[in-house]
């Protein structure tokens, strides 16, 4: 038995019980994988992050991702409320972490600002596959709710990752994506089919200059319906808009803000970063606030 220290961080906000809620193990040293499921099972947070000590002289530590029911190789806002948890813990300076995910050792950086900080994540390399053809997106549509007139004629449907993939659906207006009610148990057998869990629907429907997008995330075959504010959903997406130069960049960099969790009522800003080279996306960041909830320690 082992005192364990636990947060309950929300990232990508600065608003308690807003953006995306994730719970954070500072001392997971000693557990095993059984116990962090439990863990995660009772926190019932997306995900719940845990950090353990090096394991190698490479990196400065070790992170891993339980959703209630599974482990997943990596997680933006998990990573977001890690670090901030880390740095409050250990009243960390600004600094870089280097820490060795499921998808490879990633640089977290964190900055420290007026007694606060701020997360910036480097997510994995940038993967988008060919788009669907016209039997699985329509599969995809309906199960989505959608007609095949709502989407974007601009946006190919198909699936982007930096380390946990994500299908893109880009459709015209905000006022569908809030009215939005998935078949969930539909878009689970879908996601065994294309081995993909997730489905962002994006639109550049905004009626605010910082805001380039809103969007919904939903991965019912993890046990996540809905998820708030996803890192892992607009990081990707700024890969697959430059990709498919959607969108045009200056000087090799594309910045946008992107705004999740609108119809939930847990709203929450991610702040991207693309770094193109040839045309192409070489590196994805994602930016975030954070706040605690709260600290609590458990013996186990």
């Amino acid at each position: 038995m082992r005192k364990r220290i636990i947060y309950q961080i929300d990232s990508f906000t600065k608003e308690k019980f807003k953006g995306n809620p994730a719970g954070v193990v500072v001392n997971a040293d000693g557990l095993s994988d059984y116990q962090m499921q439990q863990i995660a099972r009772e926190l019932n947070n997306s995900e719940t992050a845990f950090l353990f000590s090096p394991d190698s002289t490479d990196c400065d530590g070790v992170i891993r991702y339980f959703t209630p029911n599974t482990e997943v190789p990596i997680c933006g806002h998990a990573t977001i409320a890690a670090m901030y948890a880390k740095a409050i813990e250990e009243k960390l300076d600004s600094c870089i972490l280097r820490f060795k995910t499921k998808v490879g050792i990633l640089p977290f950086e964190i900055i420290r600002k007026n007694d606060d900080y701020q997360i910036i994540m480097t997510q994995g390399n940038f993967e988008l596959s060919p788009a669907f053809n016209k039997e699985t997106s329509s599969k995809m549509i309906t199960a989505l709710g959608l007609e095949q007139s709502d989407i974007n004629e601009k946006c190919p449907i198909q699936i982007a990752s930096t380390g946990h993939s994500k299908v893109m659906i880009g459709i015209k207006n905000r006022k569908k994506l809030n009215s939005l009610s998935p078949n969930y148990a539909d878009l689970a057998t879908l996601s065994k089919e294309i081995n993909c869990n997730g489905y962002f629907v994006f639109t550049f429907d905004s009626d605010d200059n910082d805001i380039l997008t809103y969007g919904r995330m939903f991965a019912p075959a993890i046990g996540i319906n809905e998820d708030p504010v996803t890192g892992n959903a607009n990081g990707p997406l700024g890969g697959y808009l430059i990709e498919n130069k959607i969108i045009a960049s200056e000087n090799n960099t594309f910045e946008f803000n992107g705004r999740q969790g609108q119809k939930i009522d847990r709203l929450g800003v991610i702040k991207v970063k693309v770094t193109i080279e040839e045309d192409k996306p070489k590196l994805i960041q994602i930016k975030g606030d954070a706040v605690v909830v709260f600290r609590t320690e458990i013996e186990i």
